[in-house]
């Protein structure tokens, strides 16, 4: 995720837990960045979708969602506050604040550009803004109590919302005892995020025809969520190293949820044909996988400034991820006994130095695992880019859809050298699909 500044941290201590946290009462407009704030655009936000609607969104897809959800939450933390002011001020604003600042939207922008590639126009604008919002929403949840899985203090380069809720009641009781009400505050938060994005979607009238597909999209799309996250900490606290299983989980909880199932969402509301969704899911499915590998590798190589979360987490939590998988494989292969003792004392140790890191990375290095990691990235998108350029898609929208699957999503750049990139089948493993309902080599 993209560091931002932060501006309501807790830096001159925590309020008293008497006085709800000094927080908007309501969702903070930002300035949009980019040209699409017109008339038209306002009016797509207010769900009066006209001519020209698509694009008034077109020049600023970001800011578009934005205005969506600036009305939604405005919305809910209203009726939130009607329940209870304490309740609405601790957790309905924070998960408001959450889900309009920081990160890049790229799942709402993914279902946007696919809707547009595949022929949506104007009728289905509303629609897919308010679904490109419920997946903002989504997000939210999953970042939320993926937190508190992790036990990461930040997010976003801000504390994460657990940490701030335990930072307000620090003076109220024990340590031990905040901690474990922070983290049940982030749980309900993640809750509250979760039952919004439902509503969202089944209060948003669907273009005829539609309503079916993407109502089962939408529940599948929950469901590998939540199936991705349990077998990555199933994998922490059973140790588990295949890599197999290493990337059945990122399939799950990256190339699926992060990008196949919303380039889906925006092929069904434009009410696609088949091959050319299949071509679109089969181009997300691993430009996705390439997506979770590199934030793998970004987590432990990456600037934490740059990042907005701690370095290493995902070594510190003993995460089963294919990076890690690779460098055990590597070196027991190679009878590196060094490697292998730095990888058994490193990995779950929540109190890894940075000294300590730096074995890690040494070792990830040495064993040729970022090497390969970085190979098979280059692939999962050759391999991806061939599927998509097969789709016959709008060449203007089907351009910018290209280019936010390679740089917004996957990090490797266009350009001349993007094709040095080997489109040669990468034979590491078979990993089940179950979008597909096939065996798929990625």
């Amino acid at each position: 995720m993209r560091p931002t500044q932060a501006t309501d941290d807790h830096a001159a201590g925590p309020p008293a837990a008497t006085r709800p946290v000094a927080l908007p009462h309501s969702p903070v407009r930002v300035r949009p960045d980019g040209p699409g704030t017109g008339t038209a655009a306002d009016q797509v936000a207010a769900g009066q979708a006209g001519a020209g609607a698509a694009r008034a969104v077109d020049r600023d897809v970001y800011a578009a969602v934005g205005r969506v959800l600036d009305e939604v939450l405005a919305d809910r933390i209203d009726r939130a506050r009607s329940v209870d002011p304490l309740f609405a001020d601790d957790l309905a604003v924070r998960v408001a604040h959450f889900t309009r600042r920081g990160g890049r939207r790229v799942r709402s922008r993914l279902l946007w550009w696919a809707l547009r590639a595949c022929g949506g126009d104007d009728a289905s604008t509303m629609a897919a803004l308010r679904l490109g919002a419920a997946l903002e929403l989504l997000q939210t949840c999953a970042l939320v109590q993926d937190d508190v899985m992790d036990g990461s203090p930040r997010r976003r380069g801000r504390p994460a919302l657990h940490a701030d809720v335990s930072a307000q009641y620090a003076r109220t009781a024990g340590p031990g005892r905040v901690a474990r009400f922070g983290d049940a505050a982030a749980v309900l938060a993640g809750d509250l995020a979760l039952a919004w994005a439902d509503d969202l979607v089944t209060e948003t009238a669907l273009p005829a025809g539609t309503e079916h597909v993407v109502r089962r999209l939408w529940s599948d799309l929950r469901t590998e969520m939540v199936a991705g996250q349990y077998l990555d900490v199933q994998g922490q606290v059973t140790a588990s190293r295949s890599l197999p299983g290493a990337l059945r989980s990122a399939c799950l909880k990256s190339a699926l949820y992060s990008v196949e199932r919303p380039l889906a969402l925006g092929a069904a509301l434009a009410r696609a044909d088949d091959a050319t969704t299949g071509a679109l899911c089969s181009a997300g499915r691993r430009i996705g996988l390439a997506f979770q590998l590199r934030d793998d590798l970004s987590d432990v190589f990456a600037d934490a400034e740059r990042t907005g979360r701690s370095a290493g987490g995902d070594i510190r939590e003993g995460k089963p991820t294919y990076l890690i998988a690779l460098a055990l494989a590597g070196a027991e292969a190679a009878g590196d006994r060094a490697a292998l003792a730095v990888l058994d004392r490193s990995l779950g140790k929540g109190d890894l130095t940075p000294e300590g890191l730096d074995e890690v990375r040494e070792v990830l290095e040495r064993t040729g695992a970022r090497a390969r990691v970085e190979t098979k990235i280059g692939r999962l998108v050759a391999q991806g880019l061939r599927h998509f350029d097969g789709a016959l898609l709008d060449r203007e929208a089907g351009s910018r859809l290209r280019e936010l699957l390679v740089v917004a999503v996957s990090g490797t750049p266009t350009g001349p050298g993007a094709g040095a990139w080997t489109s040669e089948p990468d034979h590491d493993v078979a990993v089940p699909l179950i979008a597909a309902g096939e065996e798929t080599r990625v």
